[in-house]
């Protein structure tokens, strides 16, 4: 009887230690946290920007043209009678390439010629009669209303003249233009019509001749590099120089350097571009009009140009970022990029010397967050020798 009260006893005493103890504990872990530092930043590796010497291509994309280019069609009606020529065939100036039936022509002109050279020898007659009068007149022996009809006459005959050469020229016109002739050297396209084909004065379309060497490359630049490409202009760089390169559609490079020939006069305001023209010989016909490309324009750039490793660059929907140090924290910029260079890039806007950016530890940072900056990690050199 007396075992079973003290069994009881320690049954209760138990939890009150128990309790006392967490309690106890409880409060020493408030006081060790209390003298606990708050918690590090994140660690990154900075580098810190300065400006240098870069010698650079700019890259931007371009198309090829013909320097120029000519829709042939009809100027006067008719149906083909003759093609003088291979599709895609390089002709010369001056050329025939099509003939248009002339019979209706042919037969206007001598008619027109005719009339002409009969109102000609009219014209030869009154002049003789107005001569003859005139010396009558002279001798009172014909009367002075005689005269004056028939020197009225002989003015009309002129006129009359007159008119008829004009018409003649006209369908002397026709009739050349029956033959349809190169206008310059190049290359022609492939034949919109045939032999036998009905074709209407300025509406047919016959075919296309673009002149195809040299040939013209144009790309649009940001309305920044104007100056840049005036000077370009003013220094007139010889076809020797190779600022100016071509990179074709598959990757190869044309062997042709090409010279700064236009600016454009205005600058687009919907793009803030500007149309920049360079030429490039093409003497075996590689150049072709319409042909996609890039132009490499060599860019050896001041010793201020900024430069900084290109992993720190974070991109969000087209645009790059890169994170400052300022004071513990980092601050998102916006940057924009020119050229790549081996592991760096330029920096066009957005960075100044002095300014401090992470290129380690980009991944987990945020706008305003804190970090701490941490020496680059330096590999272990491989131990080669083998153990004894």
């Amino acid at each position: 009887m007396n075992g079973t009260p003290m069994r009881t006893s320690h049954t209760l005493y138990l939890p009150i230690v128990l309790a006392c103890a967490s309690m106890a504990l409880a409060g020493c872990g408030g006081r060790s946290g209390a003298e606990q530092k708050p918690p590090p930043g994140i660690p990154v590796v900075v580098y810190q920007i300065d400006t240098g010497r870069a010698s650079y291509n700019d890259v931007y994309p371009a198309t090829v043209f013909a320097l120029n280019q000519v829709d042939l069609r009809p100027e006067v009606s008719g149906y083909i009678v003759g093609i003088f020529f291979k599709d895609g065939q390089r002709v010369r100036k001056g050329m025939k390439l099509y003939a248009i039936d002339q019979q209706h022509y042919q037969a206007a002109y001598d008619q027109a010629l005719a009339n002409l050279n009969t109102a000609r020898s009219n014209l030869t007659k009154m002049q003789q009669d107005v001569d003859r009068y005139n010396d009558l007149a002279k001798n009172d022996a014909i009367a002075r209303q005689t005269l004056d009809h028939a020197v009225a006459d002989l003015q009309s005959a002129r006129m009359q003249v007159a008119g008829l050469e004009a018409n003649v020229k006209n369908v002397q016109t026709d009739l050349r233009y029956s033959v349809i002739n190169a206008p310059f050297d190049g290359t022609i396209s492939f034949s919109q019509v045939k032999v036998g084909s009905s074709v209407t004065a300025g509406q047919t379309m016959l075919n296309t001749v673009s002149s195809d060497d040299p040939m013209a490359v144009d790309c649009a630049v940001d309305q920044k590099q104007i100056n840049r490409f005036a000077r370009l202009l003013e220094k007139k760089t010889s076809a020797a120089d190779t600022t100016f390169t071509l990179v074709l559609p598959d990757g190869s490079v044309y062997p042709e350097a090409g010279v700064l020939s236009v600016l454009d006069r205005a600058v687009d305001p919907q793009t803030g571009t500007i149309r920049v023209r360079m030429v490039f010989p093409n003497p075996h016909n590689v150049l072709k009009a319409g042909l996609t490309c890039n132009i490499r324009i060599r860019n050896r750039s001041a010793a201020s140009t900024v430069l900084f490793p290109f992993r720190a660059a974070v991109e969000q929907m087209g645009e790059y970022f890169v994170f400052v140090l300022n004071g513990e924290k980092v601050i998102q910029r916006r940057v924009d990029l020119g050229a790549r260079i081996n592991d760096m890039v330029v920096a066009r806007d957005g960075l100044s010397p002095g300014d401090r950016i992470v290129v380690d530890g980009v991944q987990k940072l945020r706008d305003n967050v804190t970090v701490a900056v941490v020496p680059p990690q330096v590999k272990p050199a491989t131990e080669n020798a083998q153990a004894k």
